[in-house]
């Protein structure tokens, strides 16, 4: 089977209204070029380093802009993955969730993730947790273009994450991310081809690029990556849509060819 994948780079700031406005419009182009599915980055809707203008920002699951984006989605006919946004928890006035939600062409939730690894990064001067509550719960769902795994940025660098996930079935993994200007350079590109080769996967790659405020600089290279590591598209260096075909077919060749995945030693490591 196949179908049609895109990635939204953005260069999302401290204005919720205008990062919205962005999106929206992605996902109109999205409908014109008939894609099945685009995916957003990490943190679509805010990045800033203010604390309270975060809660301000952040909604429930409910809130009125996850809804705007499942309308959106029944009015174009197609599914959307928002790579994450800000997550209210109502018995939590000090943390957030940092949560992607998958939505489908129905204009229903179908998925959600909660960021699992914390970036906490004295090399970077970050530190996630002060402010985000990690998820416990690793998610792949059957999607009408496949069996989908869903990762946030951070959890690239962890590669059991991603054999638990094809061991339970995913066929393409998402990896939205906000990844640094920094480490990007050096780690974002190597890490995703890890994981596509080593999983025999689809990696569907949204990333955050440029300056957002002083200090905060994102990477991009929001790519697509097939099963035997071959990038399949890749943005350049500004905020746009990109776009690739993913052909589960070409993927089950690709595991046929080569079965690594039968070749795991359960009985000597986890």
């Amino acid at each position: 089977m196949k179908s049609r994948i895109g990635v939204v780079q953005m260069s999302s700031s401290e204005k919720v209204e205008e990062n919205l406005k962005f999106a929206l419009a992605k996902i109109e182009q999205a409908a014109d070029e008939g894609l099945d599915l685009i995916a957003f980055p990490e943190t679509l809707l805010y990045v800033g380093c203010d604390h309270q203008a975060k809660h301000r920002a952040a909604q429930t699951l409910k809130g009125e802009l996850i809804q705007t984006f499942c309308d959106y989605a029944n009015r174009f006919d197609l599914s959307l993955l928002l790579g994450s946004v800000y997550e209210k928890i109502p018995d939590d006035e000090q943390h957030l969730y940092n949560t992607s939600v998958l939505i489908n062409r129905q204009g229903e939730v179908d998925a959600v993730y909660r960021k699992i690894h914390m970036c906490d990064a004295p090399a970077l001067g970050y530190n996630e947790s002060e402010g985000i509550k990690a998820g416990n719960e690793p998610v792949v769902i059957d999607h009408e273009i496949g069996r989908l795994g869903l990762t946030i940025c951070y959890d690239l660098r962890f590669p059991e994450l991603y054999r638990d996930l094809t061991a339970k079935g995913a066929e393409i993994i998402f990896v939205p991310s906000a990844f640094f200007l920094y480490t990007g350079k050096h780690h974002w590109l190597p890490l995703l081809l890890a994981r596509a080769i080593e999983n025999q996967v689809y990696i569907v790659a949204p990333n955050q690029w440029g300056e957002h405020h002083q200090g905060r600089v994102s990477y991009g290279s929001s790519v697509i990556i097939d099963p035997w590591g071959s990038i399949v598209c890749c943005a350049p260096e500004q905020p746009g849509l990109v776009s690739a075909t993913i052909d589960l077919a070409y993927l089950k060749q690709v595991r046929k060819n080569m079965p690594i995945l039968n070749h795991v030693r359960t009985d000597l490591y986890n």
